[in-house]
């Protein structure tokens, strides 16, 4: 079975913040890049969130920019719903054979009109809100998703016909199935960002069982303007919480969880939800349970201590159990490391687990690029070159290579992109040598 062949100078994977800046540089310098993306939809995990830290600023306002941009730069094409097969080197070419998985519409034929969805009487949790409210079984992701094409989700279609009656395009296809087909390039730049610690992790922490029990993730949706309740409301019972509390270290330095490293970001994105509670919920009490508050980029010493001056608590003390309380509160069993110490119990209406970050995706048998110790995509010469990985011709951007926050990510892919431009320019230089 023959698979279509696209050529491209350069392949980026992953169309999160870092893959969308290094394939811009990369195109602004007049190289064709390939985008390739496991979502619906480019713009990874920071077109989900509320605001940035330190500055607050609109995390869509930033992100949306650049994926317009990389939609409409003639020189980027992006490839969304794929899955990485392989990713291979062979003399000077690195071939990747992706299959384009099942949308069940057809992306030419679709113009984003949302009939399908408004017409659709199947309703599932929407993941994209944090599973807080419901979406159909065809949808447009995200109100700014790119591309704005349907997704019908299989599982979950009783096949009633109402979507492919009202499209006025014809471009619902139930019959529609996978395609392979393979990209060939001098480069690449892996830059598949990462996946929170999974909530059922830890059975102390009960397991993601107790309803007002919440990932950071979920928290962002809450605290967006385009959110699911358009306020913070608590999940069982859309009660507006008088006690919300933030568990830090839920998912990172814990060898019981085989994550041992701190990820990084976990302090500052607390302290930022904290800060958005106090104007959201003004009446709350918000309180953070820390073993220690690493601030450690520029102006995050001053966003902590501006955080303490706006009343929110810190409290210095391993939370070691949580479980349900009464009338839907929480209850947290911790260890005080001031005030005297010893074991005690706070009940919260809302708390938020700040979890870590693992790898969104490691190359196992997808390709050579060697790992670490802690599954992070392995960089050769992280000190003087961090974007260097031990395949030629194959660099890394972002969380791919470990934890860092979005400033970082964005500084990773520039290097990526510069790296990965002198490596083809010098390609281009020994090919015309030996010509």
């Amino acid at each position: 079975m023959s698979t279509d062949k696209i050529e491209f100078d350069a392949l980026v994977v992953g169309g999160g913040i870092a893959g969308l800046q290094a394939a811009l540089d990369l195109a602004d310098q007049d190289f064709k890049v390939a985008i390739v993306e496991k979502d619906a939809s480019i713009g990874g995990k920071m077109i989900r969130l509320s605001k940035v830290f330190p500055t607050l600023d609109c995390a869509s306002c930033i992100t949306t920019p650049k994926m317009s941009a990389a939609a409409h730069h003639p020189n980027i094409t992006s490839f969304t719903y794929c899955e990485l097969k392989s990713l291979k080197k062979s003399g000077g070419e690195i071939t990747a054979l992706v299959t384009q998985k099942a949308r069940f519409v057809d992306e030419i034929k679709c113009i984003g009109c949302r009939q399908c969805e408004y017409n659709c009487p199947v309703y599932v949790p929407d993941e994209e809100q944090g599973g807080f409210n419901a979406r159909r079984a065809i949808y447009v992701p995200f109100t700014n998703a790119i591309p704005q094409v349907a997704l019908l989700d299989a599982k979950n279609c009783t096949l009633c016909g109402k979507c492919a009656k009202v499209c006025p395009t014809r471009a619902v296809d139930y019959f529609q199935e996978p395609r392979d087909f393979a990209i060939s390039a001098k480069t690449a730049v892996l830059s598949t960002g990462f996946e929170l610690t999974p909530m059922d992790a830890k059975e102390q922490y009960g397991q993601g069982k107790i309803p007002n029990v919440i990932t950071a993730l979920q928290m962002e949706r809450l605290l967006a303007p385009h959110g699911p309740y358009n306020r913070v409301l608590r999940p069982s019972d859309g009660m507006e919480p008088d006690s919300i509390a933030f568990v830090q270290c839920a998912g990172s330095r814990d060898k019981s969880l085989g994550i041992p490293y701190c990820s990084r970001v976990c302090c500052m994105y607390a302290i930022k939800q904290a800060m958005l509670l106090s104007g959201a919920v003004p009446l709350a009490d918000i309180t953070i349970y820390y073993m220690d508050i690493r601030a450690f980029g520029k102006g995050y010493e001053q966003f902590f201590q501006n955080s303490k001056a706006m009343g929110v608590e810190f409290t210095k003390g391993k939370v070691a159990q949580i479980e349900s309380g009464e009338n839907g509160t929480v209850k947290l069993h911790y260890e005080a490391q001031e005030d005297g110490g010893g074991l005690r119990v706070a009940d919260h209406d809302l708390v938020i687990l700040s979890l870590g970050m693992i790898p969104g995706w490691t190359p196992g048998s997808v390709c050579s690029v060697s790992t670490s110790s802690d599954a992070f995509i392995k960089t050769v010469k992280p000190r003087i070159a961090p974007t260097l990985t031990d395949m030629e011709g194959v660099f890394t951007a972002g969380v791919a290579a470990g934890p860092k926050d979005i400033v970082d990510t964005i500084v990773e892919a520039d290097a990526a992109a510069m790296e990965a431009s002198k490596y083809m320019v010098s390609m281009e230089r020994t090919r015309r040598t030996a010509a």
